[in-house]
This record gives C-alpha cells, structure tokens and sequence, in this order.
C-alpha cells in the first residue's frame, strides 16, 4: 500500500491486469525470445513513464502542452552528444544526465512563469512554438546534433550485447549487456510512475485536481496556482527528459523522427486518451494497448486476411488487409473513446464502485 502512495487499483480487473503486464514486461527476455518482443517491451516502458507524466500536466492540471516531446528529445540529445563527444563511459552518461535534466526543468520553468498566468489556451500555443522553434534547431546545427541523420553512439562496456553477464551453461539463458540494458530501462521507468503516483496522492496532488476543477476557487481559497501549475511543469519535463535519455540508451540514437517528431506526441495523446486521462494507471494500460496495436496488429490482420481468403469469405480478405492497419488502428481508438469516455482505467475503476456499491446494498 505505502509502495503505491495509499492509491491501489479500485478494480480486481485492473489489479490483474496489470500484474500480468508487470510480470510480462519484466520476463520478456526469456518468455519472448527475440529482438522485437524485447524491442516492444522497452518501448512500452519508457511510453508509459512518458505518458503518466503527460497525463500529470493533462489529466491533474487540465494544462494542454505540445512541447512535452521537447524535454524528451533534451534528454535523448544530451545523453547521445556526450556519449558521441566524451566516448562510451559512464562519465559520459553522468554528463549527459547531469545537462540534460536541469535543461529541461530550466525551459519548463521558463514556458510556466510566462505562459501560466494566463488563458490555459495561451500556453498550449506557446508551448507548440517553443517545440516547433526547437525541433527546426535541432535540425540546422548538424556540428552538434547530427542535424537529420541525428547521433549513434556507443554504450559502456557493461551494457553493450557483447558483453555476457551470465553464461547459458549456467541458467540455461544467456544474460548479456543488451539485457541489462532493459531491466536498466525497466526499473527505472518504474520508479518514475510510483514517483509521480507518490506526487498526486500527495497534497500538492490534491491541489493541482483543485486548480483543474476551478482555478478561480482555489485562488480565493489562497492557494498559488501559478507556482503549482509551474511545478508541475518542472516535474512533467524532468520526467519526460529522462524517458528520452532510457529511450536513447535503448536505441543507442537520438535523432529527430525518434526524439522530437509531432507524430510522438499525439501518440502520447492517443495512449492517455486510451488509458483514461486523470489516472496514472491509465498510462501504463493505455502505453500497452497502443504500442502492442502499432507493432502486431498489421501481422495479426494479414493471418486473418489469410485465412478468410482460404475460407472462401467476401470482402474480408480485402478489409483485414495488412496494408489497412491504420484504419483498423483509427477504429479502434474510437471504439476505445465511444465504449470507455473515461478511458479503460477509469471503466474499470468506475465498474468496481458499482460492484461495491451493489455488495453494500
């Protein structure tokens, strides 16, 4: 209870659900042997930490920012520039950390103390400016960057493929560098969502669901909203910042389309929407359910576009083709908003009041 901030899944089915995603995620290396599976899982665990902190600002401060992928392609750029320029060491990590996090928290500070204090409409613009102006930097200093090419760099020894931890004589399964890459990735992603599940469970929480509800209230009430709303920037970017630093040490590149592109950042929508927004449950659901779409859905759709064709079916080998994916993926997300309007967590959620309220009766 103290380890998830006194704010425990209200849903047996939530609860189960994700245990089996806990517990799927962290035996991906040997339950689903292969560079994809373990490739999906990373992904899926840096999204979740990046969009639970999305959905701080979002779902807790009804705040709408679009330079969330800024602080997270600061934290990939920094940590793959010093890698790049310093050589695979942990020196160089630390100095990528060490930069690219204040960085982060320094331009969030900077957007909340002038675009906060007024309309919520105000910062949403000047955020997607901020983002927009850094992506096109990003791009033009190629001496720095690596302009549209980005930047590939080496890991550490310790963390590079070739480096065997454990022997397959030994277990039966080789544990190698790449691995503890992942489990790098994973529990650190992990220690970020019960870090911000802590922050909205916490006063300062209650505060910003206050300031969402009625900013003008919670003024009167004595409350300084600007500075919680800043903070909660500053946290969001810290967050968000160290995802793109797992997310480069995983890829062992940063580069625009992976680091800054807009395309992210309404995939970080989508997955809040998915999950429920006002949830930071929703963001590990939410980060599941879409990543696991985008990745096998197209493979799925051609075995069945296979086998109605073999069965001799009408239109449906032609709508279940491979190539259709993003529609079925666009269907899907409607589905998801039109049968759970508070997303799948907050259905869930709302399913187990009603259960409880039924016993009680």
């Amino acid at each position: 209870m103290m380890l998830l901030s006194g704010d425990p899944p209200k849903s047996r089915v939530l609860t189960l659900l994700l245990i089996v995603i806990i517990l799927a995620l962290a035996a991906t290396p040997f339950l689903f042997p292969g560079a994809k599976a373990l490739n999906v899982a990373a992904k899926i665990c840096v999204f979740a930490a990046l969009v639970a902190s999305y959905d701080l600002l979002l779902g807790y401060t009804g705040s709408v920012s679009f330079a969330h992928t800024m602080f997270y392609g600061i934290g990939s750029y920094a940590i793959a520039i010093a890698l790049y320029g310093m050589g695979p060491n942990w020196a160089a990590v630390a100095t990528g950390i060490v930069v690219g996090l204040p960085l982060a928290a320094l331009l969030a500070l900077a957007i909340g103390l002038f675009s906060l204090r007024v309309a919520a409409i105000f910062f949403a613009m000047i955020t997607l400016a901020v983002a927009s102006a850094f992506q096109v930097l990003a791009s033009q200093l190629s001496w720095l960057t690596g302009g549209e090419d980005g930047r590939s760099f080496q890991l550490p020894e310790l963390l590079r493929p070739g480096t065997v931890l454990i022997s397959k004589n030994l277990f039966g399964f080789e544990i190698n560098g790449r691995i503890l890459t992942f489990y790098l990735v994973f529990a650190v992603s992990a220690l970020m969502i019960l870090a911000l599940l802590r922050v909205v469970n916490s006063p300062f929480g209650r505060v910003l669901q206050a300031i969402r509800e009625n900013r003008f209230r919670a003024e009167a009430l004595g409350f300084r909203t600007v500075f919680h709303l800043t903070y909660a920037n500053c946290l969001a970017a810290l967050v968000a910042a160290s995802a793109g630093i797992l997310n480069a040490l995983w890829l062992r590149y940063a580069g625009p389309d992976t680091s800054l592109s807009f395309s992210i950042m309404l995939d970080i929508l989508l997955m809040v929407v998915i999950g429920g927004m006002g949830t930071i449950y929703g963001a590990i659901i939410g980060a599941t359910i879409f990543i696991l779409a985008q990745n096998y859905l197209q493979s799925l759709m051609g075995v069945a576009s296979k086998a109605a064709s073999e069965a001799g079916l009408p239109l449906l080998p032609g709508l279940l083709h491979p190539d259709r994916w993003l529609l079925w993926l666009g269907l899907l997300f409607i589905a998801s908003v039109y049968f759970f309007p508070t997303g799948v967590v907050g259905r869930l959620r709302n399913a187990g009041r009603d259960k409880s309220a039924g016993a009680s009766h």
